[in-house]
């Protein structure tokens, strides 16, 4: 079976890098083929992950990259969080463009007049329409703390 896809696409940047001795690009790919294989052989049966899954996989690295980094500045180590940056950049070329607050504010204000919410009793059908619609292009958190201003307010 041959690949296709975001993987495929990963894969191909992985030997071009490879092939440039691009060290620090072609680590964070392999890093990120590996967490896609992990996630793909998870579970009780393997399976090929779709291209939505496969920027999930991506999107939980990029965070955990980006807490990383911050981590290690508030410790004073700013080489391995500037290591960590880079890699979240390479990471961040393969997911969706961020939302800007603007947008994910009108999602959320239709995310909140789709469900009638009233409060935050309805927090969690609110995040289930909001997250259906920001699809991977803003980080949970943040998504959850727009929901709670909007529902508190």
């Amino acid at each position: 079976m041959s690949e296709t896809g975001l993987k495929a696409s990963i894969q191909g940047d992985l030997h071009g890098a490879m092939k440039a001795h691009d060290k620090l690009r072609a680590g964070t790919l392999r890093m990120a083929l590996t967490a896609i294989t992990t996630a793909e052989v998870a579970g009780d049966q393997a399976r090929r992950l779709s291209d939505d899954e496969v920027l999930k996989v991506l999107a939980k690295e990029a965070k955990k990259r980006k807490e990383a980094a911050e981590a290690y500045a508030g410790a004073g180590r700013q080489e391995l969080a500037d290591t960590e940056l880079a890699e979240l950049a390479i990471l961040e070329g393969y997911l969706p463009a961020q939302l800007d607050d603007a947008e994910l504010e009108a999602i959320v204000a239709r995310a909140v007049e789709a469900t009638g919410a009233t409060g935050m009793p309805q927090l969690g059908q609110v995040m289930k329409v909001a997250q259906a619609e920001v699809a991977g292009r803003a980080d949970g958190g943040r998504v959850a703390a727009v929901v709670k201003r909007h529902l508190a307010g």
